[in-house]
């Protein structure tokens, strides 16, 4: 069985990450703090046993933290989030995957265990879903392509996970939780090993 982790990030560039944390911290702090998360997601996905895609939100790039020659790159493709998803997996589904797990760059708490065992459960459920406490998802895996969980969402919205379930659970998909974990998108989600010393002591 071949196995595909996607990885979805915004390019590093000052003033296009993170808007809402750099909105109470400054734009370089969060540029900073986006580019630790970056690195984590890099550090915990190197192991897994998985072809690995990095899709980019403006264009792939050459010779950053992401290895040309262990990461595969491309452009995020479409308008809405739901349309970005929706295409990837239909390229690694074209490309003869049987499994493939998708993830963000936002997760301080996602391992590499959280995400070996998505694979894992793959093998015995035709969907795998992890909840974030915002309503979202940090991770999604699928065995198959199914179009519907991608349509019809309200992307910045706290009932994404919930309604992406429903629509499981409508078409008899048999589907697995991981456990809930917390994206870092406002400066009240940010841990204190991320935080800059200097902002700690002010």
């Amino acid at each position: 069985m071949k196995n595909a982790l996607i990885i979805f990030v915004r390019n590093p560039v000052l003033g296009k990450v993170k808007t809402r944390i750099a909105a109470a911290l400054g734009e370089q702090e969060a540029l900073r703090i986006y580019s630790a998360l970056l690195q984590h997601t890099h550090d915990i996905s190197l192991s897994i046993a998985a072809d690995k895609y990095v899709f980019y939100s403006d264009h792939p790039q050459l010779g950053d933290i992401w290895e040309d020659n262990i990461y595969h790159k491309f452009l995020q493709a479409g308008e809405a989030l739901g349309h970005k998803m929706k295409s990837a997996f239909n390229r690694m589904f074209e490309n003869s995957y049987s499994r493939v797990v998708i993830t963000g760059s936002d997760c301080l708490e996602l391992t590499s265990a959280i995400i070996e065992n998505a694979f894992t459960a793959l093998k015995d459920n035709e969907a795998v879903i992890g909840p974030a406490k915002d309503g979202g998802y940090y991770l999604l895996g699928l065995t198959k392509m199914i179009s519907g969980i991608f349509e019809n969402k309200n992307w910045s919205s706290a009932t994404v996970c919930t309604d992406t379930i429903a629509d499981f659970e409508k078409a008899g998909i048999k589907h697995l939780y991981l456990p809930m974990l917390n994206d870092v998108d406002t400066a009240e989600d940010v841990p204190n090993q991320l935080l800059n010393q200097q902002q700690i002591s002010e």
